[in-house]
């Protein structure tokens, strides 16, 4: 297991309704993630999240009031939540609801802080 997916696994597994967590680049593109669900699937959702996060700093830019520290978005069945890492490369954690968006917070945040230091 890759230094990036020991991190996932363990922000997914300490982290109560947790169901995956994805590290990608800017364009989307999946670096490494932990997940139970099909790999393909947490591929495109991951990709797709990657091109919210990329829209979200665009019209933030043109604000001129900087990219979002994270975001997320609750869904019917799962809440998404994303986090610019460093370099462009992002983070996602989903959770099943009913979860604590704090504890995923918390969670991702401490993530990010690891794949950041890993990537140095």
């Amino acid at each position: 297991m890759s230094p990036f997916a020991r991190i996932l696994r363990d922000a997914v597994e300490h982290t109560p309704g947790a169901i995956g967590g994805s590290f990608a680049a800017h364009d989307g593109e999946m670096v490494d993630a932990f997940t139970q669900r099909d790999r393909d699937e947490w591929a495109t959702l991951t990709a797709h999240y990657g091109v919210v996060l990329a829209n979200l700093e665009s019209a933030f830019n043109t604000l001129h009031v900087g990219g979002p520290q994270y975001f997320v978005v609750e869904h019917t069945k799962y809440d998404v939540l994303v986090k610019p890492v460093a370099d462009g490369y992002f983070a996602l954690l989903a959770l099943a609801r009913p979860a604590s968006i704090s504890a995923g917070l918390r969670a991702l945040e401490q993530a990010a802080t690891l794949l950041a230091r890993e990537m140095a």
